[in-house]
């Protein structure tokens, strides 16, 4: 019976091991009993230059996800791939992964939009570039990643007053 594995992987090498399980699956004769590799990603937005970039992101470095049907053969061809230090679960028994569990790790249950991640910190001078309040420069109190914004403390008529902009409304100084 097919299952989806997670696989532990050396940190960083994830494709190197992928194109290694696959060649190995390839050269052993082992279609049928491994079906699918997969580095778990998902889609981020970063803010570069003023722009927002999209960029695909790890979700669990250092792991693959295998749907296989685990033998004795499957369970060593993985195991002893370059690169693979073992299976999540105990050594001699790898534990399946529920479906709840792979759908969330490879992102089916919602076509959500892409995450966007802050290229700012707290305390940060910035400078807001558009809007009602571009040319003012303040500095950052607080930081929403779920909505894009920032909240930024400006000073108006001498007073500081909190601003909130998007993350593409402001720049570095």
């Amino acid at each position: 019976m097919f299952r989806w594995y997670a696989v532990n992987t050396y940190s960083g090498h994830e494709k190197k091991v992928k194109q290694n399980l696959e060649h190995r699956v390839q050269s052993l004769g082992q279609q049928t009993s491994v079906r699918q590799v997969v580095i778990p990603t998902e889609q981020v937005q970063e803010m570069k230059d003023g722009k927002k970039v999209e960029k695909e992101q790890r979700t669990m470095p250092g792991y693959l996800l295998v749907n296989m049907n685990l033998t004795d053969d499957s369970w060593g061809l993985v195991k002893n791939t370059p690169g693979v230090t073992g299976f999540v679960g105990p050594s001699q028994k790898p534990v399946p992964l529920s479906q709840p569990e792979v759908d969330r790790l490879l992102n089916r249950e919602t076509a959500e939009r892409p995450r966007t991640r802050a290229q700012f910190t707290v305390g940060e001078s910035v400078k807001v570039v558009s809007g009602p309040l571009s040319d003012f420069s303040g500095e950052i109190s607080e930081i929403n990643e779920d909505a894009a914004k920032l909240k930024v403390l400006v000073s108006i008529f001498g007073r500081e007053t909190p601003v909130e902009v998007g993350f593409d409304q402001v720049k570095k100084i």
